[in-house]
């Protein structure tokens, strides 16, 4: 796991990480990652072979983990240094109880649980007595405590995490859609920058031509070298026949 996140940082400061994804990596427990993820706001160990949540740090920023098809079968209480926790993925692993879900109820901010393929989920009045536990669960393995399946992208945004429900958009990296008598106003107001865009247009059909040219050159050099290529072996059977002729007399 040490290494999977030493590569995922991707030479930038813990501290400077928000999303973390360390999917696959195999580790019976959480090593490597430390207090100084401390703006870290979304982590993930699916399938990581995790049997405890030993070793989890002090994550005070982070609001969705993702969990699911390990084999954690309680601990829970582990996470109470993630206090801004609002989506909590336990799907297929090897909680059997109510009682190992008690340390949820401490989760001010936990809006969304997923614990599908999980034995709890086979008790009786199963989703009325997690509701009840946790009040300020809105949905549970993606149903709200109606039974009604999440489906407004306002919905789907929160149970994966995003309270904003803006679905991690940024309005700032939107592009600037600029009109043809836009972009003729723009050319005018400036002396001479027409001339500098058409030349400078010129200097690319240039390179596009050039290509082109040099495209064709390489395909004839290759055929020459197929032609000769092929020649060189035509002449080395025949030589071989001769010498084989030879032989015989």
């Amino acid at each position: 796991m040490e290494k999977r996140i030493e590569l995922e940082k991707r030479g930038k400061k813990p501290g400077d990480i928000k999303e973390l994804v360390l999917d696959n990596c195999r580790s019976t427990q959480i090593v490597g990652l430390t207090n100084e993820f401390s703006a870290l706001e979304s982590l993930s160990l699916i399938n990581v072979g995790l049997t405890s949540l030993k070793g989890f740090p002090k994550l005070s920023s982070l609001k969705k983990l993702e969990l699911s098809d390990n084999r954690i079968s309680g601990g829970l209480n582990l996470l109470d240094s993630s206090p801004k926790l609002t989506h909590l993925n336990l799907s297929g692993n090897k909680i059997k109880d109510l009682d190992t879900l008690q340390p949820l109820k401490e989760f001010k901010n936990l809006r969304s649980l997923d614990l599908f393929n999980n034995e709890v989920t086979n008790m009786d009045n199963y989703r009325e007595k997690v509701f009840n536990l946790i009040p300020s669960l809105r949905y549970l393995d993606g149903f709200d405590a109606d039974d009604c399946e999440v489906d407004s992208e306002g919905d789907d945004d929160e149970v994966n995490g995003n309270e904003d429900g803006e679905g991690g958009g940024n309005e700032d990296d939107s592009e600037e859609v600029v009109s043809d008598e836009e972009d003729d106003d723009f050319l005018d107001d400036e002396p001479g920058l027409e001339s500098v865009y058409k030349k400078s247009l010129g200097t690319v059909t240039k390179k596009i031509i050039w290509g082109k040219k040099r495209k064709k050159m390489m395909t004839k050099i290759m055929k020459k070298m197929n032609r000769k290529k092929r020649k060189r072996s035509l002449l080395s059977e025949e030589r071989k026949e001769n010498l084989r002729m030879q032989g015989r007399t």
